[in-house]
């Protein structure tokens, strides 16, 4: 039995699903990073892509509620930018307008090439 006789494998659901959450989060870092680089002149890629992870996570959890769900989730979601960076709620707000700015260009760029499976994960509205 050869390991890799015959034809090529095929990926999987699974495999694809990865590659999308993978993508759509390091598209949500950028995002992320080139906002709080810009607004707040701080963080590294890496933590962008930790604040992109935290707040989907936050996004997830609260956005469900009934009636008050998406106002939580984005309170949630500036906290959490607020959290992972040395800044006020002001300032934590418009890193994530910027980010969505950010994410929303990326993703349009992307689209452009041919990649439009792609979200901005950590990213609401894109």
């Amino acid at each position: 039995m050869e390991l890799f006789a015959g034809t090529p494998a095929q990926a999987g659901p699974i495999d694809d699903s990865v590659v999308v959450f993978a993508g759509s989060l390091l598209v949500g870092g950028v995002a992320i990073h080139v906002a709080a680089s810009y607004v707040a002149g701080a963080g590294e890629y890496g933590d962008a892509v930790l604040t992109a992870l935290f707040g989907a996570i936050a996004w997830a959890l609260l956005d469900g509620v009934p009636l008050v769900g998406g106002l939580l989730a984005l309170v949630a979601w500036v906290g959490v930018i607020k959290w992972r960076y040395p800044v006020g709620w002001t300032r934590a707000a418009i890193i994530g307008v910027a980010a969505w700015a950010v994410a929303t260009v990326v993703l349009a760029a992307l689209t452009l090439v041919g990649v439009g499976s792609l979200d901005a994960l950590g990213v609401p509205g894109t």
